[in-house]
């Protein structure tokens, strides 16, 4: 349950500047938490930290434990000797305004291939002994991660049911004999990993010092094609070779006509039961070590869930079926002497998914611009939150503040003026509608960093359903003016959130 009033900024680290093709771990993070410090807020929001999957998407990681290893910060390798000076020159072809994930991929795997030689080959000193205690404490997950994206490249990323048999289902004598004569591939593996979580770990001690906390981002699913289902495929509605037969998906609804075919592999929930949820429970551990609080994406889809035949051309035919309820929820609650968990409460939100929210009082959220289609009795609307709640203008699902507000019907304007009490047109808008969420009761606040800015519907982070051109976004320095700065800071003191916000 939340405590005290607060403020906080969505970005995602690959949105950051940076001269390697997208943010990363490097200065630029340190000085965009000296910002928010400046700017008096408390909460960094990030999208999912995992590797980036089809799409190039945060939410279809090779793997729920490890991390993108493309955020690994460079220079400080360099400055560890594993890497030479020509190794940072950047790509020409590098963009500052948004992130050629193709262009990325091939240089920054170039360099990490480079630095885990130079590891690797160097006398071993204290930096191996870290490496080496990182191995041994992560291993429940870090040992079928390293074999999984080993056999993963020497089979051209093929999907795992496409491997040879015996890999595919797992034989022992086969997966020992791989582990042997794949070691150094392994090791490369182990090595990204290691310098991720370093890395991490070290940009969140500065913030935390700084009284910045992280909200971090937990997706509810998996990817088909991820260490996880490969290592643990009775957890998993698979078929006897390994294809799932149903996917998970949301119906037809705001975003989409035909609804959203994710087409991740669905949980044997009863499996999971049996286990008493260990999965589950070491999946939020490890997300809870990464940030102070976790935003859980599809909450809905744990009291009930839509499941689609994997062969159907969309999510229009489906079903619900129930999901694991408060069963998981009380297991966690044993777990966790508190449950620093955002339930993301969107979409077609049914009294199940209220009733198991409000039962472990979880904060749930509200996005404003959804709040003026329908009348005064819409929930989005500010006077109907309660303060254990996150109040966003947008997600990064959204269009911007000033992008939505363009394409909105002139019917929904005029009420958005009335509710906001605009007095003209020329009022800045997303400007307004932090203000009016500032003002709310709801105890957290969150603003993505293109509002602040005021950008229009280019510099938008996501469109679901489009396959292609998103998680792109990147902004520069010279976007954030003196007046951003002062704005938010002062707007942020005004509505009494600039103390250190916490969990009871």
């Amino acid at each position: 349950m939340l405590a005290d009033r607060a403020g906080g900024i969505l970005l995602h680290l690959t949105s950051l500047p940076g001269a390697f093709g997208a943010g990363d771990f490097g200065t630029d993070a340190y000085k965009f938490v000296d910002w928010l410090v400046s700017a008096n807020q408390t909460y960094w929001q990030v999208l999912p930290l995992g590797e980036i999957g089809p799409g190039n998407s945060p939410y279809m990681s090779s793997s729920a434990f490890a991390g993108n290893i493309l955020l690994i910060d460079l220079a400080e390798l360099a400055n560890l000797g594993w890497l030479l000076h020509e190794d940072l020159i950047p790509h020409p072809e590098f963009r500052a305004d948004r992130v050629d994930f193709a262009l990325l991929h091939s240089f920054r795997m170039e360099r990490l291939r480079r630095a885990a030689e130079s590891f690797f080959m160097s006398r071993p000193d204290k930096m191996h002994r870290s490496y080496e205690e990182f191995c041994l404490a992560e291993g429940e997950w870090l040992e079928d991660y390293a074999l999984f994206m080993t056999i993963a490249e020497r089979e051209n990323w093929r999907e795992w049911n496409h491997w040879p048999k015996d890999i595919a289902l797992r034989n022992s004598q086969v997966l020992h004999r791989l582990k042997q004569d794949c070691a150094d591939k392994i090791g490369f593996w182990k090595f990204c990993q290691w310098c991720f979580a370093r890395q991490w770990s070290r940009l969140k001690h500065y913030a935390n010092e700084r009284g910045v906390r992280i909200i971090g981002d937990v997706p509810i699913f998996v990817a088909y094609q991820s260490a996880d289902v490969w290592s643990h495929q009775k957890l998993f509605e698979l078929d006897e070779n390994g294809r799932p037969f149903v996917v998970a998906g949301v119906p037809p609804d705001y975003f989409s006509e035909t609804g959203q075919l994710w087409g991740n592999p669905l949980y044997r929930w009863d499996v999971h039961k049996e286990t008493g949820y260990a999965w589950w429970i070491a999946r939020l551990r490890y997300a809870l070590r990464q940030a102070d609080m976790v935003r859980v994406d599809h909450f809905r889809g744990f009291a009930a869930y839509w499941e689609i035949p994997a062969d159907a051309p969309n999510a229009i035919v489906g079903k619900w079926e129930p999901g694991p309820g408060e069963k998981l929820f009380a297991a966690f609650e044993q777990a966790f002497p508190r449950l620093p968990i955002i339930a993301e409460d969107l979409g077609l939100i049914t009294p199940d998914v209220l009733e198991l929210r409000d039962q472990f009082k979880l904060p749930g959220m509200r996005v404003l611009q959804f709040a003026f289609g329908n009348g005064e009795a819409n929930p989005f609307l500010p006077h109907h939150y309660v303060p254990n709640t996150v109040a966003y203008t947008g997600t990064h699902d959204n269009d911007t503040s000033i992008g939505w507000w363009n394409s909105l019907s002139d019917h929904e304007k005029i009420f958005a003026r009335q509710y906001l009490s605009m007095d003209s047109d020329s009022e800045a808008i997303n400007w307004v509608m932090m203000h009016a969420l500032s003002k709310s009761v709801a105890n957290i606040v969150i603003f993505p960093m293109q509002d602040v800015l005021g950008l229009s519907s280019e510099h938008r982070m996501n469109f679901p359903g489009r396959p292609t051109r998103n998680w792109e976004w990147r902004f520069s320095w010279d976007m954030i003016k003196l007046e951003h700065t002062l704005a938010l800071a002062e707007m942020t003191t005004e509505y009494g959130r600039s103390g250190e916000s916490a969990l009871k």
